[in-house]
This record gives structure tokens, C-alpha cells and sequence, in this order.
């Protein structure tokens, strides 16, 4: 899990040092050989609930019995730590995993800008042409140096017991439909929404609808390729969204609930019943799954688009979205494009697709697809006019940070939506 965090930063230089000495005994990369003259392969990637930890330790393992000179060292990291500090730390101190998650976009573009990464077309073409479009968020000047495995748009996941319990007999098109219906779960006595603003990225999420539904087409891709934020509906964004907050949609104490980590999380608190939905990735289901009771995702979650903003510039049929990828250090074996190229593979894509955990990338995988709810999710991004990058994503990690932190802020009732603006104006000028 998509992953998409407030701080998406390299440590500090006062602190390079400290970083350096601890990532120099845990990430142990670059193909390390052992005695015997194996290669050591460090692998690094977010999967910690859910079906998914255990697909990835049998991929481990299954690779190491058909590469009996590869040994696999594979570990999971919560999604926060690993893409806020744990990666940024181990490639600027020079000792990063051999494989290890990449989110695409700006990021890729900043890790290529610092080489970081190992250009991935002569090693596995076959592997890059089976993604299709999907692998161009990970390509830099017509290279690429990464490969998604999962690719789907965001939406609610929501709990279809109580929108009945509700009185609610379909669900929203329009924005204006979602405050109804917000106000007719709260006359039910049911908290409408859950946002994990603990980990600050899903409170992000929530302006990102607002800004690819009132911006025009036009208007983002000006947005995302040269920082043009001179259009009003960047602001108006964060109108809407402060307008949103104003009506109360969220569970108590939301600011310092975390996104996926156990039954209090936003995810756990549908999953369990105790609110009626939440905006969240296409991954959710399989980390729900993995916070109930019984490790079973819920009969009763369902899946709908975020919906329009009717008399906005913004296409209602647009979509938000991105994929988790996996990418080799500069410096690691070839093995590691070896292990990708496996990852990748129309079986394990398939094993990917039957646990759940999202929509794979390799289309002939996607008949794989046992959850309902995924089908649903792939099918509308099949129909989706365009998908928009996340928008942290999209614009790298400078102008990620300021735009999230005021988002944020404004969460907090500290900030105002021109200020989200103003901040994402002044980091652009510093990467321009």
C-alpha cells in the first residue's frame, strides 16, 4: 500500500552521519556475497498486513529454488517509515536495499536527478513492455527504472449495511449527494467517514479530489509539468474542502488516527463496523482483511468513485490514482532485475491478483481478480477519461511536502486554502 506520505525527505545533513551507521547493518545491498559465493539480494517493500506478506516470503523463496546462487533477504516496512525515511535515509547514505518500493513520478524523477537507480530496458524489455502505459510514471527520458506491479484509482470503500441502515439506497455521483448522504449517516447515529490524518498523507488525499475535480484537464497537466498554479480552482480546492470539513464527516479525534495500523486505524474502523467509509486506494481491502477479527475482508465493504462537483471545470469522469513499483539500486547485481522480471511474471502477478491486495498490472494477471470490489475498481479505471498521478507524486518531492503540509494544516484549522497555493508556488521556484 499506494502509498503517499507529508514528508517524503532525505534525513537532514546534521543527522547524514547517524543515518549512514545505522542503514550501513540493516540494508546490507549491492548483491552482497557470502562464503560460498552467493549473491545476497536485500529486498524492501510495505507489505506488513494482509495476504500480501506472505505472497511476497513464498516469491522469496520460490526464486531462491530456481536461482540456487541468489539468496533473498526480504522485509517488510510500514508504508510511512519505508517511503519517509527508511529509503531516502539508505540511498543518501550510499548503502540502500537491492530492491526496494518506488511510488513513480517526481520521486523517480528526483532519484534519477541524484542516480540513484539502475536503468532497467536492456536487462528486462519484455518484462517493461508487458505493463503497457502504466510503467511511464517510472520512465525518465524515454528510460525506465521501475516497473509497477499494482496500478488502480482511489475511491470509497464503504460498509453497504449501514448505508441501508442509513437509508441510503444508492450511492453518490456528486459531491452535493455525499454531504446528503453525510448527514443522513450522522441522523442514524453513524460516524460517516473515516480519515487516518495521523499519517497526514490520507488527509492530503481528500484536497487532491477537490483539486482534480474543480481544475480542468488543462489546468492539471499545466499544474504537474510546469508548476502553473494560477488557475482559481487551486484555491477553490481548498475551499471545498475546508467547506467539507465544516460539516463535521469524520470520526473523533481524526487528526491523530493512523491510516492502516490496527483495528483503531481509518482502515480498522470500517472494517469493524464502527464508521460507514473511507477514501482510501485500491489496496484497501486486502489491509481491512487484515484487521478484523477473523482475517477476513468484510461481506459487507463496497467500493464508489469519488463523485463530481457539479458547475466545476474538473472532468467528473477523471480519476486519481497511481501504482506501488519495485526499482533496483545503481548498484545492485543483475540478479535484482532477474528477481523483478520473476515479480512481474503473468504467475505471481496472478498469485497477486488472487490475494487481493490489488489490481495487477500485467493484463492477462487481471482474470485473477477474485474480490468483487477489485473488478469494479479496474473497470472504471478501463473507463476513466484520464488518471491523474497523486499529486505528491506528480510534482516531486519539494513541492509534494509543501503542498501536503499545508493541506494538513488546514485539516488542523490552521491554514487556509491560498495558503496550500502560496506554499506549492514558493517550493516550485526552488526546483525550476
Amino acid at each position: 500500500m499506494n502509498r503517499r506520505s507529508i514528508t517524503r525527505v532525505a534525513a537532514a545533513l546534521v543527522t547524514a552521519g547517524v543515518a549512514a551507521g545505522l542503514l550501513a547493518g540493516c540494508a546490507g545491498g549491492s548483491g552482497d556475497d557470502d562464503a560460498n559465493g552467493k549473491v545476497t539480494i536485500t529486498w524492501w517493500h510495505n507489505a506488513t498486513s494482509g495476504p500480501l506478506p506472505a505472497v511476497w516470503e513464498q516469491v522469496a523463496k520460490d526464486f531462491t529454488k530456481e536461482h540456487p546462487n541468489v539468496i533473498v533477504k526480504q522485509t517488510g516496512y510500514q508504508n510511512e517509515d519505508l517511503q519517509r525515511t527508511l529509503i531516502p535515509n539508505a540511498l543518501a547514505a550510499g548503502d540502500p536495499p537491492d530492491l526496494f518500493q518506488t511510488w513513480g513520478g517526481g520521486e523517480t524523477r528526483d532519484q534519477v536527478k541524484n542516480d540513484y537507480l539502475m536503468p532497467l530496458d536492456d536487462l528486462i524489455p519484455d518484462t517493461i513492455k508487458s505493463v503497457g502505459a502504466t510503467v511511464n510514471g517510472w520512465q525518465v527520458d524515454g528510460k525506465t527504472y521501475g516497473i509497477p506491479y499494482r496500478f488502480g484509482i482511489e475511491g470509497f470503500w464503504y460498509n453497504k449495511d449501514l448505508f441501508a441502515q442509513a437509508g441510503i439506497t444508492s450511492t453518490p455521483t456528486t459531491l452535493d449527494e455525499l454531504k446528503a448522504d453525510v448527514t443522513k449517516l450522522k441522523d442514524a447515529g453513524i460516524t460517516p467517514i473515516a480519515v487516518g490524518a495521523g499519517d497526514k498523507w490520507p488527509a492530503a488525499h481528500w484536497w487532491y479530489q477537490f483539486a482534480l475535480h474543480s481544475c480542468s484537464p488543462d489546468t492539471l497537466k499545466a499544474g504537474t509539468g510546469s508548476f502553473d498554479f494560477s488557475d482559481p480552482c487551486w484555491v477553490d480546492a481548498g475551499n471545498q474542502l475546508k467547506d467539507f470539513i465544516g460539516i463535521n464527516p469524520f470520526q473523533d479525534g481524526f487528526l491523530g488516527t493512523p491510516a492502516q495500523t490496527g483495528a483503531g486505524s481509518s482502515a480498522g474502523l470500517v472494517a469493524n463496523g464502527q464508521a460507514a467509509m473511507e477514501l482510501m486506494g485500491d489496496w484497501n481491502a486486502g489491509v481491512m482483511g487484515g484487521l478484523t477479527p477473523d482475517q477476513k475482508v468484510p461481506s459487507f465493504l463496497s467500493w464508489f468513485p469519488f463523485p463530481g462537483i457539479e458547475g466545476a471545470a474538473g472532468d467528473a469522469n477523471a480519476q486519481l490514482g497511481n501504482g506501488d513499483a519495485f526499482a533496483c539500486a545503481k548498484n545492485a547485481p543483475k540478479e535484482c532485475a532477474d528477481l523483478l522480471a520473476y515479480i512481474m511474471s503473468p504467475e505471481i502477478q496472478k498469485k497477486y491478483a488472487e490475494s487481493g491486495s490489488g489490481i495487477p498490472t500485467v493484463p492477462e494477471a487481471q482474470s485473477a481478480l477474485t474480490d468483487d470490489n477489485l473488478k469494479i475498481i479496474a473497470d472504471t479505471t478501463s473507463k476513466a477519461s484520464f488518471v491523474q498521478l497523486y499529486f505528491d507524486t506528480a510534482f516531486g518531492t519539494e513541492v509534494g511536502n509543501a503542498m501536503n503540509e499545508g493541506i494538513v494544516n488546514l485539516f488542523a484549522g490552521k491554514g487556509s486554502a491560498q495558503d496550500i497555493v502560496d506554499k506549492m508556488t514558493a517550493a516550485a521556484k526552488n526546483v525550476q
